[in-house]
């Protein structure tokens, strides 16, 4: 392409090019949100924020309003983001490089689907998931009486029902 193809930008004189269409203005929720989806989607991220904030979170989940901001504070402006995140890693990841991995995450999607520079990409890595370690869902318990392996009583017999493969009226 030679540039001959590209549509021109219409251009006031005396104003800024970026300005002689509009302006945009990005929310400091909506950059936090693009960098909460990046970090999540990186191997070796268990979640975002402290404890106190998951907690929460897993309420919000319940009822279907995640909080995709969690543990993510963004400071936007003009041209430059800077963001903070607090996450918990799953175990086995090294840290350092996980942190690498979701620093460089974030740095492509804001850069990408912002189209501002990050300045800086502050990570605190709060607590480490241990998958082995988080209780297990309680299966139901066994009468005491199978868990020690006595015989079983039967139910008391139900007069209105007809023993099993018998017909009424036969013995």
């Amino acid at each position: 392409m030679d540039g001959r193809d590209q549509p021109q930008a219409i251009h006031s004189p005396g104003l800024p090019l970026d300005q002689a269409q509009g302006r945009t203005v990005i929310s400091d929720n909506a950059v936090a949100k693009v960098v909460g989806v990046a970090a999540r989607g990186v191997a070796g991220v268990h979640a975002l924020g402290s404890g106190a904030s998951r907690s929460i979170g897993a309420i919000r989940d319940v009822v279907g309003a995640t909080d995709l901001t969690q543990g993510v504070r963004v400071e936007v402006g003009e041209s430059q983001v800077a963001v903070d995140l607090v996450l918990v890693a799953i175990y086995g990841y090294p840290l350092q490089q996980l942190a690498d991995a979701v620093r460089a995450a974030v740095y492509g999607a804001v850069e990408g689907l912002v189209g501002r520079d990050v300045i800086e990409v502050n990570i605190e890595i709060t607590d480490v998931f241990i998958p082995s370690a988080e209780p297990e869902r309680q299966q139901p318990r066994t009468k005491l009486s199978e868990r020690l392996g006595a015989p079983v009583r039967p139910a008391a017999p139900n007069p209105s029902a007809a023993p099993v493969g018998h017909e009424k009226g036969q013995p």
